[in-house]
């Protein structure tokens, strides 16, 4: 008589797996009762027949797999399908945003929109040409200001002051600043032009200091913990080769963490280039296509979507559209970013091949 085990999974007795095509047949299974179930009590509410037929999946798999492979696999059964059901429902929501702007910001991806400013422009046309240009200006700066700012206090708690008093009283107020709104970086910003050139200065500069009072945090945590992630025994055996401790964070330390460090920086700028609430105190609101950072507003891409969307003109679907564009240009923008920033970190990784 063959048994439930031997059905499910011929040579069961001395193999105890369940065969690959279970795991997606069940799934299917699930999905199929779970859709059927919503379209008979919620009239084909999607959403909770996903639901159902997950909770099916969960519960058929854990009971096949602990009659056929016991309860130790049954368990990893179950926290792998936990873990990549996690997976898509974060999934979800990103998805969800990444197609609303692909889907509406595409109406508006033309060569007018980044060719041409708002300036004299009520209505439709225009485009963002003076809002990316700001955007590029404003981030570049708060990254020249940042990166070398945040790597030297990285090396510096990592290598150097790891149990000092000075070490950490940078770390507490690293970790405050961290979690320090952006508004309030804006006003600081604002306030130190104002203090330096009067009141009311706007311009491209004090918005790239009010981002790197953001970047900066988030930069020296990275890449500290990426220093120490580098093996001790590099450093050992440089030192053992008489090398001073300057020369080899700058040639074995940092070469073996840059692929982290990169992705840092990059995370850092991703940070900040979506911040609308700093530059609009601290680099001001103009129409105009404005390529010196030091003197006069300048507009950004946040901004840019915020006004469009926030106070639309006639007729109103312009300015949606203009607003939904700027959005997906954020997104192409940091995209290119990581891209780029994949490749110098690939390109200036150390080789561990032979």
């Amino acid at each position: 008589m063959t048994t439930l085990t031997e059905s499910l999974n011929p040579g069961a007795l001395t193999s105890g797996r369940l065969p690959r095509m279970a795991e997606p047949g069940i799934l299917v299974g699930a999905a199929i009762t779970g859709l059927t179930i919503s379209a008979l009590i919620a009239g084909g509410n999607i959403a909770l027949g996903v639901v159902l037929a997950y909770v099916i999946f969960l519960v058929t798999i854990e009971i096949v797999a602990r009659i056929v492979e016991g309860p130790r696999q049954a368990a990893d059964r179950r926290a792998r399908s936990l873990i990549v059901g996690a997976f898509v429902l974060a999934l979800i929501p990103l998805g969800s945003v990444t197609y609303e702007v692909v889907k509406n910001g595409m109406a508006r991806f033309d060569v007018n929109y980044f060719s041409m400013s708002m300036r004299n422009v009520v209505g439709e046309g225009g485009g963002a040409a003076h809002a990316i240009t700001g955007t590029l200006w404003v981030t570049g700066m708060a990254s020249l200001i940042s990166v070398p700012i945040g790597l030297m206090t990285a090396i510096y708690l990592s290598e150097y002051g790891s149990r000092s008093k000075l070490s950490q009283s940078i770390t507490f107020f690293v970790d405050v600043m961290t979690g320090i709104p952006s508004i309030v970086a804006g006003l600081f910003a604002y306030s130190l032009m104002a203090m330096l050139f009067g009141p009311g200065t706007v311009s491209g500069f004090a918005g790239s200091i009010a981002l790197s009072v953001l970047m900066i945090p988030v930069v020296v945590r990275s890449c500290e913990e990426l220093l120490r992630l580098v093996p001790n025994e590099l450093r050992e055996a440089s030192y053992a080769l008489g090398v001073p401790t300057w020369l080899t964070i700058v040639k074995v330390v940092v070469p073996t963490a840059i692929s982290g460090i990169v992705s840092g920086v990059i995370l850092a700028v991703a940070r900040v280039i979506g911040e609308t609430a700093p530059l609009l105190i601290a680099a001001g609101f103009t129409a105009s296509l404005n390529n010196n950072p030091f003197s006069g507003p300048m507009m950004t891409l946040p901004v840019f979507v915020y006004d469009s969307y926030a106070h639309p003109g006639i007729p109103p679907q312009a300015y949606l559209d203009r607003a939904w564009a700027g959005a997906l240009t954020l997104i192409v923008i940091v995209m290119v970013l990581n891209l780029t920033g994949r490749l110098i970190a690939r390109r200036f990784a150390p080789k561990t091949g032979r």
